[in-house]
């Protein structure tokens, strides 16, 4: 990448004799180094005269952005024993040009997103834009599973929810589900149990009000999570499926007898912890959860609504998220009064 950025960020006419300078008044902060034609290659005899090395600025026009950055790599290090080798006929190009290029395309790179706290309504307000859509999404409160849920996706999910609370514990967090749970859509099985149980923990002890909409699907841990947010403010939309089932064992391979029969035990407590996570935010009998999922149960919004797992369905122009109030509306429910500023007495 240095050397494609090199041949891009060169000025023009900086060949090998226009990264010459003439010297300052006094000689006591040049350096020059003339380097042997077969230093250059093709470019034949290149001359490096480095000015004021303390003070970039001195070595390169104004509208010049590149010379500044060969000035500081000719500072470092790895810039001198390149100056120094070059001299020595042990480059074939000019030298410093990669680092110069390195050093330039480095400042370059996006930089993640700051939050800077302090007062107004404006206090958790980025002071660039986020660098990707899910930060852009986590910007206005929104959490989205849209994935098994596996490791990775359960520290994400986690990490988000912790984020949200230190920002503001009085705001509404908004899980948005599309997830098969711990298993894909064939069934396979391709993350544990404690997936699930470990976002449930983590919402039930966020200080914010949990905000749950079911889009696509919510099967299995994913159904347990869209239930288990705040009553009254649990959603799905009209062509989501919801679906309860029993947990799977994972692939056994090579296990032997008693390790198999522990694991299903295992599997079993999982079982009745998920059930009794249902029958908690449903509203119904441990027994009918456990009769219920005996096979998958399949729930489209109105089945949902019915059997307890969702409190609304979403049609078309209603919003799973509160009203934005306005600055005089924050005002108002803070006890703030606007006091008029009283006229100038009159002489």
């Amino acid at each position: 990448m240095a050397s494609a950025l090199r041949a891009s960020l060169v000025p023009a006419g900086l060949g090998a004799g226009a990264l010459s300078a003439s010297p300052l008044r006094g000689g006591k902060e040049h350096l020059g180094t003339s380097l042997p034609a077969s230093a250059g290659g093709s470019h034949g005899r290149v001359t490096l005269a480095l000015r004021a090395r303390r003070d970039p600025r001195l070595i390169a026009p104004v509208d010049d952005k590149f010379l500044p950055w060969l000035a500081e790599a000719a500072r470092s290090d790895e810039g001198r024993a390149q100056i120094s080798d070059a001299a020595r006929g042990r480059f074939d190009e000019p030298p410093l040009l990669d680092l110069a290029a390195a050093k330039m395309a480095a400042t370059q790179m996006a930089a993640p997103a700051q939050v800077e706290r302090g007062g107004g309504y404006g206090e958790h307000r980025p002071r660039r834009p986020p660098p990707d859509l899910p930060s852009l999404l986590l910007n206005s409160r929104i959490v989205y599973v849209g994935m098994p849920l596996v490791p990775a996706v359960t520290e994400l999910v986690i990490a988000q929810l912790l984020y949200l609370q230190w920002l503001d514990p009085r705001q509404p967090t908004y899980v948005y589900l599309n997830s098969t749970g711990t298993s894909r859509a064939d069934g396979e099985t391709v993350g544990m149990e404690t997936e699930g149980f470990a976002i449930y923990d983590t919402m039930m002890q966020m200080k914010n009000e949990m905000q749950t909409v079911g889009v696509g699907a919510a099967i299995g841990q994913a159904c347990m999570l869209l239930a288990a947010g705040e009553k009254g403010r649990r959603f799905m939309l009209p062509h989501a499926t919801a679906m309860i089932q029993q947990p799977r064992l994972p692939s056994t391979g090579q296990m032997s007898a008693i390790d198999v029969h522990i694991r299903a035990k295992e599997v079993v407590n999982n079982r009745d912890t998920l059930v009794t996570l249902l029958a908690r935010h449903t509203g119904n009998s441990f027994e009918k959860i456990a009769k219920t999922m005996e096979r998958p149960f399949y729930m489209n919004p109105q089945k949902a609504l019915e059997f307890g797992v969702i409190d609304k369905i979403l049609w078309r122009g209603q919003e799973a998220m509160a009203k934005t109030l306005s600055a005089e509306e924050w005002d108002k429910g803070a006890g703030i009064r606007m006091m008029e500023k009283p006229a100038a007495p009159t002489l």
